[in-house]
This record gives structure tokens, C-alpha cells and sequence, in this order.
């Protein structure tokens, strides 16, 4: 209705109701079924907390924390049996290190000209490419690196072994490349094309505007991607199992057989220890050392994103 003096709507309780509310049931139902999916998750990962906090509680009764964390001899499934979890800790390590140094330079690189310099023919093209070594299972670089990768080096270097850290370093650093080419590039892509034109303006070359203007401003997502691919490296399973072997040392070299935590837990479902022993335990103990450490790169990469992160308008 409206108002003879104004000559203007007025709304009144006839024409709507402020009040009323009408359950929209699609809505409804897509919002539940949201929540219950968080709420699964929040669940799960609580039971698997749960649960390796309730075994290695146990184990921990009967092996002193100390001997564990700090330990250098791992045997735990012969006698004189040992429990010193630092080789499995340092070959996670040195697959890791070698994966980083792989997957860092040319992921980065990658990602920058992609970014800056790639038509969009080209980008468009490649960037599948390279994202669809992301979507090959684990097993076949495994077997890729038995086949392949390990007799390819061994006609370089003589003396490596079947077995190395070096060929599960390079399936590793594979493996997570297109991780850090695809986050770098959408960090570097996301800087505003202005800073871009501003420092063309003030006489920049396009290698000092993108060293020096797009990569800084893009950097906390770009470190981001290092650590999540990093975690990612440390948690890899089946392709370290099968090219680096199972062998728990501290060797300071590449081309010995190593062992990770990932493949002593492999090692352990495939029954090679009694359910409910002290050497079955430690499947849970080396999996809550690896939960933590994981969880741990995960927390500092969020961080290092809301510390570092660029707000441009």
C-alpha cells in the first residue's frame, strides 16, 4: 500500500512479513548432509588419535621412552631385539632431502613459467600434463623406479645397490612436483597484474619483475607448497617401499638400502609380527611419531600462509 502524503511505498504487516520464515528443505537437507560429512571426519581422525595414543601407551610401559626416541639400533623383531626408532627417522629423512632437492628447483621453476612467461596455448597444455603425474598410483613409481630408475643409475654409478635411497629420493621428488608446480602457480598467478605493470613502468627486464616483484609477493604461498609437499614426501609409502628397501640405518650416502617409517609400518600389516606384541606395537608408536611430524609441516605451512599472505585489493 502506499502512504497519500508522501506518495511512497510504506511496507506494512499486509504487504510483508518481516517475521516469516519458509524452511527451504533442499537447503536444508545439503547443509546437514554438509555437516555430518565434518562431523565424520572430526570423528575419524579422533578415533585414529584415540587409538595410537591407547598403543603406545603400552608399548611405552615396556620401552623406555628415551631408548625409543633416541636410539640408534632398530631390530625389533629378532633377538636381541632393539628399539631405537632413529634409523627409520633419518631414512624418512634422507629420502625426503633428496626428494625436496628434486622436486624444489624444478617445481618452482616450472611454476614461474607457467605464471609469467607460458602462452595460454602452452599452459593450457602442459599444466594437465604435469598435474597428471599427480593422479599415478604410488605402486607403479615403485615399480618404475625397480625397472627403470635403479638400472638407469646403476650403469652411471656400479656400486649402488639394488635397493637405494637415491632411486626413492628422484620417484619421490616426481611424485610431488606437480604439487609445488600447480600451488606455486596459482600463488605467483594470484599477485595483482598492477604490481606487474608498475615495475615494467619503472624500467624492470620481466626476469628482475619476477624475482624480485611477483615471487616475493607470492612467496607465503609458494612456501606453502614446499611444506605441504614436503609432508607429503615424508608420509609417501608403497614407491620408497619398493626402491628403497628394508633395511634401518643411519648411512650417510644414497646408494644403501634404507628404510622409512612409512615402509616398517607395510612391513608390519603384512603379518611379519603377532597381533598384540610388543613388535606390533611399535606399528602404532612409529605411526603416531609420523602423525605428529606430519601434523607439525601441516600447522607450520597454514602459518607461514596467514603470516605471509599479501592482501591486494
Amino acid at each position: 500500500m502506499y502512504s497519500t502524503a508522501l506518495n511512497r511505498p510504506v511496507l506494512t504487516d499486509t504487504f510483508i512479513n518481516i517475521n516469516k520464515r519458509t524452511i527451504r528443505w533442499g537447503e536444508f537437507l545439503i547443509q546437514s548432509g554438509l555437516a555430518l560429512c565434518a562431523l565424520i571426519s572430526i570423528i575419524t581422525t579422533a578415533v585414529i588419535i584415540i587409538i595410537l595414543c591407547k598403543e603406545g601407551f603400552s608399548f611405552f610401559q615396556h620401552i623406555a621412552p628415551a631408548e625409543f626416541f633416541f636410539g640408534t639400533r632398530w631390530v625389533p623383531l629378532l633377538e636381541p631385539s632393539s628399539f631405537g626408532v632413529l634409523p627409520l627417522v633419518w631414512g624418512t629423512l634422507l629420502v625426503t632431502f633428496g626428494a625436496a632437492l628434486i622436486a624444489i628447483p624444478i617445481g618452482l621453476a616450472s611454476a614461474i613459467y607457467l605464471s609469467e612467461y607460458a602462452s595460454h596455448k602452452v599452459r593450457s597444455t602442459v599444466k594437465p600434463v604435469l598435474e597428471l603425474l599427480a593422479g599415478i598410483p604410488t605402486v607403479v613409481y615403485g615399480y618404475f623406479a625397480l625397472t627403470f630408475v635403479t638400472p638407469l643409475l646403476k650403469t652411471i654409478i656400479p656400486g649402488i645397490q639394488v635397493f637405494n635411497a637415491f632411486s626413492g629420493a628422484i620417484v619421490v621428488g616426481i611424485m610431488v612436483l606437480p604439487m609445488i608446480a600447480t600451488l606455486s602457480d596459482n600463488a605467483l598467478r594470484a599477485v595483482p597484474q598492477t604490481l606487474r605493470q608498475g615495475a615494467y613502468a619503472l624500467g624492470a627486464t620481466s626476469y628482475e619483475t619476477t624475482t624480485q616483484v611477483v615471487l616475493p609477493a607470492g612467496l607465503s604461498g609458494v612456501m606453502a607448497s614446499f611444506l605441504l609437499a614436503i609432508s607429503r614426501a615424508i608420509g609417501e609409502t608403497m614407491a620408497v617401499t619398493l626402491a628403497a628397501g628394508a633395511t634401518p640405518n643411519m648411512s650417510l650416502t644414497f646408494l644403501e638400502s634404507i628404510q622409512t617409517m612409512t615402509a616398517y609400518i607395510v612391513q608390519i600389516s603384512l603379518g611379519d609380527a603377532p597381533a598384540g606384541g610388543l613388535a606390533y606395537q611399535t606399528l602404532f608408536v612409529v605411526a603416531a611419531l609420523l602423525f605428529i611430524i606430519t601434523l607439525m609441516l601441516n600447522v607450520l605451512s597454514q602459518w607461514i600462509l596467514n603470516r605471509y599472505r599479501e592482501a591486494y585489493d
